[in-house]
This record gives C-alpha cells, sequence and structure tokens, in this order.
C-alpha cells in the first residue's frame, strides 16, 4: 500500500470514510461547503430526476474540492425518493417523526451517487439503487425510536441507520448494503483497480 493518498474524499461523512479505511485505502478528507439546499432546489426546478440529481450533487462536490487540490477527489451523495417526493437530512425530531411517518408501510428508493474528478473533469461515475421496504410504524413507536437513537439519525437520510438499530424498521430490503450506508464501495474499489490506482 503506497504512503501517500490515493485520492481525496470530498465528504464529511463518518460512516464513508470508516468504509474506505476499512478498506484499506489511504486518502485525504476534505468536507465541501456547498450549498446542497440551495442546489437541490434548483436540479429539481431544472427537471432533474432523483438519480440525476444525486451524480450532479456528488459531482458538483468533487469539483468544488478540486479547485483547492491537485490529484484525484471522490464525491458522493445520496437521495430517498419516495413516491415521488424527495427526503432531506431531518431539522429536529419532529422533521425526523414526520419522515418516518411518511416511509412507514412503504417501499422507497436510496438512489446513491459516486464521482470521480480529477482537475476539475469527472473521469467515472457511478449511480446505484437501492429499494427498502419499512414495517408499518405506530405513531408511539416513532416516538420511541427518535427519542432513543436522535444523537445517531439526526445526520441521516430517511432518520434511520441499517447498521444499527434502524435495521429493525424494514420488512425487505433490495440493494447493495455498501451503497445504502452511503457509498458504492465494490465499484469506487473497481475504479481504483481498474486504473491502476490500487492493487489487488
Amino acid at each position: 500500500m503506497p504512503d501517500t493518498a490515493l485520492f481525496t474524499l470530498a465528504s464529511g461523512s463518518t460512516i464513508r470514510a470508516a468504509l474506505l479505511g476499512n478498506a484499506g485505502l489511504r486518502f485525504d478528507v476534505a468536507p465541501p461547503t456547498l450549498d446542497e439546499g440551495r442546489a437541490r432546489a434548483q436540479y429539481r426546478q431544472a427537471g432533474l430526476d432523483a438519480g440525476e440529481l444525486a451524480l450532479a450533487l456528488a459531482r458538483d462536490k468533487a469539483v468544488e474540492v478540486s479547485a483547492g487540490r491537485d490529484g484525484l477527489i471522490l464525491g458522493c451523495d445520496q437521495i430517498l425518493e419516495v413516491e415521488g417526493d424527495i427526503l432531506t437530512k431531518p431539522l429536529d425530531s419532529d422533521d425526523a417523526h414526520a419522515q418516518l411517518a411518511r416511509l412507514s408501510g412503504r417501499t422507497h428508493r436510496l438512489l446513491t451517487a459516486a464521482v470521480f474528478v480529477e482537475g476539475g473533469c469527472p473521469l467515472w461515475q457511478h449511480l446505484a439503487e437501492a429499494r427498502l421496504t419499512m414495517h408499518p410504524l405506530s405513531s408511539g413507536f416513532i416516538d420511541a425510536y427518535v427519542a432513543r437513537t436522535w444523537d445517531r439519525i439526526r445526520h441521516s437520510v430517511g432518520c434511520y441507520q441499517l447498521e444499527s438499530e434502524g435495521v429493525r424498521l424494514f420488512r425487505e430490503v433490495e440493494g447493495s448494503y455498501f451503497s445504502i450506508l452511503g457509498l458504492p464501495l465494490v465499484e469506487v474499489l473497481g475504479f481504483l483497480v481498474e486504473t491502476g490506482r490500487a492493487t489487488t
């Protein structure tokens, strides 16, 4: 494994960093300052669907970070869509309750995008889709769940974490586990290996 970083992760996500680190990759971290809410609204107004939106935001994050750094930059984004509506990270615990009530008993999609950029130019992108179906949840259960897990779910789209207690909410899960956590790890590793940036 080389002593220098293979790339810079344009994300402040601790789970993405943990997934990459557990895979034995050396990388730097530089969270972007992109106003995601504003960018998301502009792209939606322009007519982008959920997958296109995830790719656009991942690209924008990587391009922004690449303006101040050399080398390969990895941008990521994840969009949750339920019956045509897009949900974002909860504003507060009341919003978390409302989101979980919206997802209760329904199937939603998670669109997870990864984009590699170098010198401001996109080199590679991948979009993964997962479909998750929740059990019907009572209001009382949601209240207790949010109160118990708020510190962990407050930064999570959909207000759950599949890697912890949130897995109990689901009746069916289809898709890559890594992508559901926020990073299409196998595909990212494939790009690095196929381009000779990492070895197997």
